[in-house]
């Protein structure tokens, strides 16, 4: 048995979609910790392909058990979506999945604040998803927040409701000159769709820990990545919860001494998705070709990410944050092409050159990065399963970020399917 942390290593859009899907086989259970569903996990099985935004990607292993830990911001509407879409593709859930009834709940009128917020911005904008996401951690922080479990209470869920109103609509009619919701159509609205997830609900964090005791294997599944987490991020330009290895435990209810590995997920290169500095970004032609070859566009937005070389500062800063105690390494496929990669070892800040990532937005946005140039292979790696059959370059590229990160590669991912991987080490002891 193992109970094992898979989380973003860079800004998110790593690819950890699919090592989940891929490390489920050996796992009992699949847990989401954190986040909304703003993140999407987008998996290729055979012909078809699956996004996911809310339900691990283990609901689409036949007998596994998934959970929606309490650290989630659950919209009961997108949830619904997601399980009426994998039923309708014969992916069974009814059985598979279990939901923290700590769980804050996404209402109408945070998303509405959420995109009225980013419009009084203006060119201050974070870039959020207007999902409503960030509004309802702030109910949660204020200790307003609405629970799922309290949907099976109508009589205090309509109290919370009420007095929540009162407090948004002034915040809409006044701050931001829209209008405001009705109570009675937004409590009759949420009262149907708390009829479809009540069954769903339980105290997952109790049943995390008597699957841990009698020895299950647990898998963690982190959603954004660690440089968007709220603490250690590149606030403001954050998400709303946190991303690190630290939200697995706050986010499901489990002590730290129930975690054994824990695993960053990095592409061979970057990206990121919406505002806030990104110091190896190609905003030239380079950039658009990392875009291409590697499909750059968000799973759940469509927006196009940023592109850019590899980072080592920000990967070795996630690696120390983390603990991490391996690297997955995907995408290496989109460099193929490449004669020479430039590589990122360091910034220079003024007239500092520093290795360790900057505490602060402002040095982060001033970073010039400092590039070493490494060999490319020129040959193409997608779908090798081997160590052995990458071209000697490209298992360089891989030792070269070993030693800047200072963390074991022991995954690589050559493709989108799930074939398409090299396994160095197993993550999974031999006998789970």
């Amino acid at each position: 048995m193992a109970n094992i942390i898979i989380l973003g290593a860079q800004w998110g859009d790593e690819g950890k979609g699919k090592l989940v899907d891929l490390l489920t086989e050996q796992a009992d259970c699949i847990v989401r910790y954190q986040g909304g569903h703003n993140a999407g996990h987008t998996l290729v099985v055979g012909e078809e392909k699956f996004v996911l935004h809310l339900i691990p990607a283990g609901i689409l292993h036949p007998g596994k058990t998934c959970v929606i830990g309490n650290g989630i911001a659950l919209d009961p509407q997108a949830l619904i979506e997601e399980i009426d879409d994998l039923s309708r593709r014969g992916i069974p859930v009814e059985s598979n999945l279990k939901i923290s009834d700590a769980c804050h709940l996404i209402l109408p009128y945070h998303r509405a604040i959420d995109k009225e917020s980013e419009k009084l911005k203006g060119t201050r904008r974070i870039g959020t998803t207007g999902r409503g996401i960030g509004p309802a951690y702030v109910d949660k922080m204020a200790r307003i927040g609405i629970r799922a479990g309290d949907l099976a209470h109508p009589k205090i869920f309509r109290e919370k409701l009420s007095q929540n109103l009162q407090e948004m609509n002034y915040l809409m009619e006044k701050l931001f000159r829209a209008h405001g919701l009705d109570l009675e159509s937004l409590y009759s609205e949420v009262m149907t769709q708390g009829e479809r997830i009540l069954p769903y609900l339980t105290d997952t964090s109790l049943y995390l820990w008597e699957e841990a005791r009698k020895g299950s294997s647990i898998l963690f599944e982190g959603a954004q990545g660690t440089l968007l987490d709220v603490d250690h991020g590149t606030y403001p330009f954050v998400t709303s919860s946190n991303a690190s290895a630290g939200g697995a435990l706050t986010g499901t209810g489990l002590g730290p001494t129930m975690i054994d590995k824990v695993l960053g997920v990095t592409k061979a290169y970057t990206t990121r998705v919406g505002s806030g500095p990104f110091p190896t970004e190609q905003t030239g032609p380079e950039g658009e070709r990392l875009r291409e070859r590697g499909q750059e566009f968000g799973a759940t937005t469509g927006r196009a990410r940023r592109c850019g070389w590899f980072d080592a500062v920000a990967v070795r800063y996630a690696a120390r944050i983390n603990g991490l105690t391996g690297i997955i390494l995907t995408k290496i496929d989109v460099l193929d092409h490449l004669e020479t990669i430039p590589v990122c070892t360091g910034y220079r800040i003024g007239t500092r050159m520093v290795t360790e990532f900057p505490h602060h937005i402002e040095d982060v946005a001033n970073a010039k990065p400092v590039y070493e140039a490494l060999p490319g292979w020129k040959a193409t790696t997608r779908g090798i399963r081997r160590w052995e059959e990458l071209p000697k370059e490209a298992q360089e590229y891989v030792r070269w970020i070993e030693r800047q990160v200072g963390v074991p590669v022991i995954m690589i991912s050559t493709g989108s399917e799930r074939s398409e991987t090299i396994t160095i080490q197993e993550p999974f002891p031999a006998s789970s």
